[in-house]
């Protein structure tokens, strides 16, 4: 049986985080199938906006997981890269859902989504300058004041640079994460597919970040249309990701990481042989990292 949400260890006060493991993105097509067959995933991350109402079905199956499984709350909605003020229902949603679901962190993109009001629906990259760290760090701080928690912030795909940018991306990320005191979702997927994209090395990315920042994992699949590739999150995890994610694992170390899967869902069975795949590879990767020292 997997362990209860009780279980998890998590300290507010010091901003300790537990590691949870090898999850899977929680998708309403795959409620039942994953009450009945009690997968061996360790924990779920939930998509957070659609959970953020009074009542229903959501709701509903959400409970009953949360009763199962440590649960992670993911959005897509902070755009805490935007210049609009700080959406501060929004924020109030948020809290009320983690104060229900009592989640092990909360995360959101480094990114914007929307101006003057208007939400794009896109998570837009940013330029890499002193001044946009500046700018994201006084939001984040705002957040997490108000959440009363860290929060975890995702490198976004991107298919377009600034030629303002002062600094490379990942040097961007872990300014932002060390000027806030957040945490960083690392996606190994968007990791490969902006460095397929834009020409630089996913090695040098994973190798310049802050190692005690990096919380979570995500992986993914993408489509490659070979000249570029699009982060469409409808495809299994390709060989090279895989390949990264174990020298990001050698790295930092244990990670808590999950396959995500957003479209072109197929049977719970298949994306859980991929949970499996990363945990095959997890325990090899850091019983040498062990070993070696």
């Amino acid at each position: 049986m997997n362990a209860p949400a009780a279980a998890v260890d998590l300290d507010l006060d010091t901003g300790a985080m537990p590691w949870l493991g090898y999850g899977l993105g929680l998708r309403p097509e795959h409620y039942q199938d994953i009450l009945d067959a009690d997968p061996e995933v360790d924990w779920f991350e939930i998509l957070s906006e659609n959970y953020m109402v009074q009542g229903g079905k959501p709701l509903h199956y959400l409970e009953r997981f949360s009763e199962r499984y440590p649960l992670v709350m993911h959005g897509v909605s902070l755009s805490v890269g935007g210049t609009d003020p700080l959406d501060l229902a929004y924020l109030k949603d948020l809290k009320a859902l983690a104060d229900r679901v009592q989640p092990a962190w909360i995360s959101d993109h480094l990114c914007w989504t929307g101006q003057a009001g208007r939400n794009l629906h896109d998570l837009m990259p940013l330029p890499h300058t002193s001044e946009a760290v500046k700018h994201v760090a006084e939001r984040v701080r705002r957040v997490q004041d108000y959440l009363g928690r860290r929060i975890l912030l995702e490198n976004v795909s991107s298919y377009v640079s600034y030629r303002g940018s002062e600094m490379s991306e990942w040097e961007f990320l872990g300014a932002v994460a060390q000027e806030a005191d957040c945490l960083i979702l690392l996606d190994i997927n968007n990791i490969y597919v902006s460095a397929v994209n834009h020409g630089f090395s996913p090695q040098e990315y994973v190798y310049g970040l802050p190692a005690e920042r990096v919380q979570q994992f995500h992986l993914a699949g993408h489509t490659d249309y070979g000249d570029f590739i699009i982060d469409t999150h409808d495809h299994p995890v390709v060989a090279p990701v895989w390949e990264l994610y174990a020298k990001a694992l050698a790295h930092f170390g244990p990670v808590s990481t999950l396959i995500e899967r957003d479209d072109r869902l197929p049977p719970l069975t298949e994306l859980v042989s991929e949970v499996e795949q990363a945990r095959r590879i997890g325990f090899r990767v850091l019983e040498n990292r062990r070993c070696r020292v």
